[in-house]
């Protein structure tokens, strides 16, 4: 049987941070690295490093200082035509075919700033808006032999939160918000990390860096997803929890999910 590593990780900028990325390999021992937030305009993009780390492939979509994202490769990968959501040219999705036949796409979703009121909060209104551009992608394109990953910058069930009763309100976890991803989600995916942690039990994969104590307080939120089609048959998923422990890391942790090719 042949399998497919795949990790992703808001890197929160691929520069600061490469260093780092040497103890997430030794950790999850990837075959596909996606990454968000690189903020690195492609120009200044750091292929010899990446090349250091064992991905001989990559492609990539960056700006200076804002959002990007990267998925490097141990496969030959080609990148694919994608959507311009919502017209903005942002930074903020990238998709490719591995040798094996496998697309992945790594999305970097708007955060969506902190009032969730798109009639004052133009932010919250862009966030919206480019998940239901994404579902109604999905729901004219069904995917097939896919993953999609990425920080989706959205908890959408009830113990992807440390709290759901006072996070309601709160960007990220709204219910406009949920019922979105989840109808983005219903297009064709499966969410390959619940598979094997129950709904009923806590599962984060953000904690804020104003959380001095972050383990102590443990207020979690579970932004960062992998989804496959029900094509591909997940054998594990792995959230690298101790990651937030790195000196210098970042406020997300690295997801991990083994495929069946």
């Amino acid at each position: 049987m042949s399998t497919l590593r795949i990790s992703t990780w808001n890197i929160n900028s691929l520069r600061l941070r490469m260093p780092l990325v040497h103890m997430l390999i030794a950790a999850l021992r990837p075959d596909v690295l996606c990454l968000q937030e690189t903020k690195v305009d492609d120009s200044d993009f750091p292929h010899d490093r990446v090349a250091e780390l064992g991905f001989g492939h990559e492609i990539h979509w960056g700006m200076k200082g804002y959002n990007g994202v990267a998925i490097l490769s141990r496969l030959p990968i080609t990148r694919l035509d994608a959507p311009d959501w919502c017209g903005k040219t942002d930074c903020r999705h990238l998709a490719g075919v591995l040798s094996n036949g496998v697309t992945i796409h790594n999305y970097y979703v708007p955060a969506g700033g902190d009032v969730p009121d798109r009639a004052v909060n133009e932010k919250f209104g862009h966030k919206l808006d480019f998940i239901a551009h994404a579902r109604d992608h999905f729901a004219a394109h069904k995917p097939h032999r896919a993953v999609l990953v990425g920080d989706l910058n959205i908890a959408p069930l009830e113990h992807d939160v440390w709290s759901h009763k006072q996070l309601l309100d709160v960007v990220s976890h709204t219910p406009v918000e949920t019922a979105g991803l989840l109808d983005w989600q219903a297009q064709g995916w499966h969410d390959a990390v619940r598979q094997f942690v129950p709904d009923s039990e806590k599962l984060y994969s953000w904690w804020s860096y104003r959380n001095k104590d972050w383990r102590a307080s443990n207020r979690g939120r579970r932004l960062d997803h992998i989804w496959t089609t029900p094509d591909l048959t997940a054998l594990s998923q792995q959230i690298l929890v101790d990651a937030r422990d790195w000196e210098k890391g970042s406020d997300h942790v690295p997801v991990c999910v083994e495929v069946a090719v």
